[in-house]
């Protein structure tokens, strides 16, 4: 066989096993890669029986300590109706190389042995108030946009999720059609949350707004702005939302909750 005729058997070849290599589900690749890159600690806390007042004073106190250290002081809220848990926190980290710096662990210590409580005590008193409590490490906007969502916010939902097995790129794009959607038919955006380590949840959505009022207020839209937003966003009509989504879920839990003042 001439050098032409090799060249030309092994273009064929490869092109074969091109064929028979498998396709990813589209926009799957790309939403991984272009997914958020800001990491947060969430913390779900219920509070012991008749302690949930108790439990915001003592969190609430616990906020100097946060100021003394130069972090930025977590966005938290209570529960309204929902899961079992009393208040949610959101705590910006950037990365773990920055969070858990040494120079940064050394204010944290420095902020909590000045503070009322010492890290001992907090936790004590944590320990005390609380019946329950879970954590997860997620990626999400960078800080300024979530400081910019919360501003002049007071009511929250949250959607969070255990995908089925292999589901979790389509379910984060599915979010991202989801929040299309949303805006198109004038809302505000929910923020996407995707699981980096911690509990068992791949990922959740939390929408910020002014207040119950705004949140349940989809009833005055015209059908015809629905349908065509729906489209817009990749469904074929609104009522193609939620059965899509549950395709791709093990799990699903609506929190509604709102500002501590």
């Amino acid at each position: 066989m001439n050098n032409r005729s090799k060249t030309i058997a092994m273009i064929f070849m490869l092109a074969m096993v091109a064929t028979l290599m498998p396709v990813a589900a589209p926009g799957a690749e790309a939403s991984r890669s272009a997914g958020p890159t800001y990491l947060y600690k969430t913390t779900f806390v219920r509070a012991a029986p008749g302690k949930l007042l108790d439990l915001i004073a003592l969190y609430k106190g616990r906020m100097e300590v946060y100021d003394a250290s130069g972090d930025t002081r977590p966005f938290w809220w209570r529960h309204a109706e929902g899961d079992q848990w009393d208040l949610m926190f959101l705590i910006p980290m950037g990365s773990y190389a920055d969070y858990y710096a040494q120079e940064k662990l050394a204010r944290r210590r420095t902020a909590a042995e000045a503070s009322s409580f010492s890290t001992g005590e907090f936790q004590d008193k944590l320990d005390a108030c609380s019946a329950w409590r879970e954590d997860i490490f997620v990626m999400g906007p960078p800080l300024e946009s979530v400081k910019k969502t919360f501003e002049g916010t007071s009511f929250y939902h949250l959607e969070i999720f255990i995908s089925l097995p292999g589901k979790q790129a389509e379910l984060y794009k599915e979010r991202e059609m989801e929040n299309v959607y949303q805006v198109a038919i004038g809302r505000p955006e929910p923020m996407i949350f995707v699981r980096d380590q911690g509990a068992a949840w791949d990922m959740y959505t939390l929408g910020c707004y002014k207040d119950m009022k705004q949140w349940a207020g989809t009833g005055d839209i015209p059908k015809e702005t629905k349908e065509r937003a729906a489209r817009q966003a990749g469904f074929r009509n609104p009522d193609e939302i939620g059965p899509t989504m549950r395709t791709f879920i093990d799990m699903h839990r609506d929190t509604m909750g709102s500002a501590i003042k």
